[in-house]
C-alpha cells in the first residue's frame, strides 16, 4: 500500500472512534489528561483488533489466494457501507451523556465495539500482503489523535460533526477497497 492509502485508511478507520469521541465530548467536555487517557484506551484497542484480523487473514490466505482481491474489496466496502449506513441514522443525544457518565468499563466497551470494523480490514490487508505493523501503528496513532481531539472539541462541535466523518471514512474504505480490486484485476494498468 502506498503511504497516502495508508494515510486514508488509517483516517477513515478513525472516524468511527472519533464521531463516539465527539458524542462524550458533547455530553460532558472532559479535562485535557482525560481526554488524552480515552485517546490512548481507543489508540491502543483500534491498533490491536487489525493485527487480530490479520493473524487470521494469514491463516486463511493460503486457502483463498486465487480471490485474495475480492476478499479485501467485500470486507473494505462492507465495513465502509455499515459505515455510511450508520452516519445517516439519527443522532441520539443520550447515548453520549450515558457513555460520559459510565466509567472505564464503558470507554473500553466502546473502544472495541468501534474497533471490530480494524479487524476485518487486518484480514484484508493479509490478503494483499501488506505490511501490517505500519498500518495498525498509523491507524492507532491516527485514533489517539482524532479521539484526543473529538473529546475536546464535542462539546462545540456537537454530536452530528462526527456523523459527517463517519460518511467519509465509508466513502474512503470504500474507494479504497475499488482500488485494490481494479489493481490486483489489472484495471489499472
Amino acid at each position: 500500500m502506498t503511504p497516502l492509502s495508508i494515510a486514508v485508511l488509517s483516517l477513515s478507520m478513525s472516524t468511527d472512534a472519533f464521531a463516539a469521541a465527539v458524542g462524550r465530548g458533547a455530553a460532558n467536555r472532559p479535562p485535557v489528561a482525560t481526554a488524552i487517557r480515552n485517546g490512548l484506551v481507543f489508540g491502543v484497542i483500534e491498533a490491536i483488533t487489525p493485527l487480530i484480523g490479520w493473524g487470521l487473514g494469514l491463516i486463511a490466505a493460503g486457502f483463498v489466494e486465487q480471490v485474495d482481491h475480492w476478499i479485501a474489496f467485500g470486507l473494505l466496502g462492507a465495513v465502509g457501507a455499515k459505515m455510511l449506513w450508520e452516519a445517516f441514522q439519527p443522532v441520539d443525544e443520550d447515548d453520549g451523556a450515558r457513555l460520559a457518565r459510565n466509567g472505564v468499563l464503558a470507554l473500553v466497551a466502546t473502544a472495541v465495539g468501534t474497533s471490530i470494523d480494524a479487524a476485518a480490514v487486518g484480514v484484508g490487508l493479509a490478503f494483499i500482503g501488506a505490511n501490517i505493523w505500519i498500518i495498525a501503528a498509523s491507524i492507532g496513532f491516527t485514533t489517539f489523535v482524532l479521539t484526543t481531539i473529538g473529546m475536546l472539541i464535542g462539546k462545540a462541535v456537537g454530536a452530528r460533526f462526527g456523523k459527517i466523518a463517519e460518511f467519509v471514512g465509508g466513502v474512503a474504505l470504500i474507494l479504497i477497497g475499488a482500488s485494490i480490486l481494479a489493481d490486483h484485476m489489472g484495471w489499472l494498468a
